[in-house]
């Protein structure tokens, strides 16, 4: 099975305001699609409700500690475990911080959007790790208002 993580981070690691991605570029949201197509996603609860639908093309699945909770187009577990059990070959992990801090050492690939810009009144935070674990790769390289972002394909070294 392969496990993989997606994140756009600003400079300061930063990942989330209100409920919702800081930055909405269209090249970024087409490499997410392009990259979980086909794909599970694995997702806590307030990313699932902060999306307008469950992603279509995509097997979703909701990680809370709601026992209680449903969402359409979606299936819900409420472990860790249970989310890669149900995720088959190969799971994308795709927020909020909580999940990403649990399942970040259970990633072989990690593509994470790096912006180059800093958001001062950031809410949500991707957790620090370590980069020398992994071999570095640039996949593209775009600017979109004065603001430069690139595609980087972490893989964790053998």
């Amino acid at each position: 099975m392969s496990v993989n993580l997606i994140v756009a981070v600003g400079k300061n690691n930063e990942i989330g305001k209100g409920n919702d991605l800081i930055w909405h570029f269209k090249e970024d949201m087409k490499f997410f699609k392009e990259t979980t197509m086909g794909s599970a996603v694995i997702m806590g609860r307030k990313t699932f409700e902060s999306l307008p639908k469950a992603l279509p093309g995509r097997k979703n699945i909701i990680i809370t500690n709601n026992s209680d909770y449903s969402a359409e187009g979606a299936e819900v577990v409420n472990s860790i475990d249970e989310a890669l059990e149900k995720a088959g070959d190969n799971a994308f992990v795709i927020g909020g911080a909580s999940i990403y801090k649990a399942m970040l050492p259970l990633c072989d690939k990690l593509y994470i959007t790096e912006i180059d810009a800093v958001c001062n009144d950031a809410e949500v935070f991707f957790p620090e790790y370590d980069k020398s674990l992994y071999t570095r790769k640039e996949l593209a390289r775009h600017e979109v208002n004065g603001i430069r972002f690139s595609h980087i394909l972490y893989t964790r070294k053998a």
